[in-house]
C-alpha cells in the first residue's frame, strides 16, 4: 500500500492548481482510490483498496471556515487557482473565507467535489485526464 511519504513526493511536483491533474494521475498509480482534504488545517485522509486509510498531519495553523458559502466567488477563485494564478496557501485561505470546508477526490469517477460546513455539495468538477 501507499504511504504519506510517497504521496508527499508526488505532491512536491505541484506548484499550482494547473499541476493538479498530473498529481492525481501519480497518486492514483500509487493505489489511492479516494481522498478528502480539510481546508481548516490542510490534513488529508487517503483511502485505498481493502479499507486501507492513512492521514497526513495538519499543514498549517487552523483557519476559520465561513458558515455560508459564496459559491459564485469560489468558482472565480478556483478557476484562477487552476490556471496557476495563486499558490496553495492563498487558495485554501480564500476557500475558508468563502465557506469551503473540504474537497473530496474520487479516482474512479475522476471528480473533485467541494463541500460546505453543512456537508452540502458546492461544486463537482471532472478532473482532466
Amino acid at each position: 500500500m501507499f504511504t504519506v511519504t510517497q504521496i508527499k513526493q508526488a505532491h512536491s511536483n505541484v506548484k499550482s492548481g494547473a499541476d493538479f491533474p498530473a498529481y492525481i494521475k501519480d497518486i492514483k498509480a500509487l493505489g489511492v482510490t479516494y481522498y478528502e482534504t480539510y481546508v481548516a488545517d490542510g490534513h488529508t485522509d487517503y483511502y485505498g483498496a481493502d479499507d486501507y486509510r492513512i492521514s497526513s498531519v495538519p499543514r498549517y495553523n487552523a483557519l476559520d471556515i465561513a458558515d455560508a458559502p459564496d459559491i459564485e466567488q469560489f468558482k472565480v477563485d478556483l478557476k484562477a487557482h487552476q490556471q496557476g494564478e495563486t499558490d496553495y496557501l492563498t487558495f485554501v485561505g480564500t476557500s475558508a473565507k468563502l465557506g469551503i470546508e473540504k474537497w473530496a477526490v474520487c479516482m474512479e469517477k475522476m471528480t473533485c467535489t467541494y463541500y460546505d460546513k453543512a456537508g452540502n455539495e458546492i461544486l463537482v468538477e471532472e478532473i482532466p485526464q
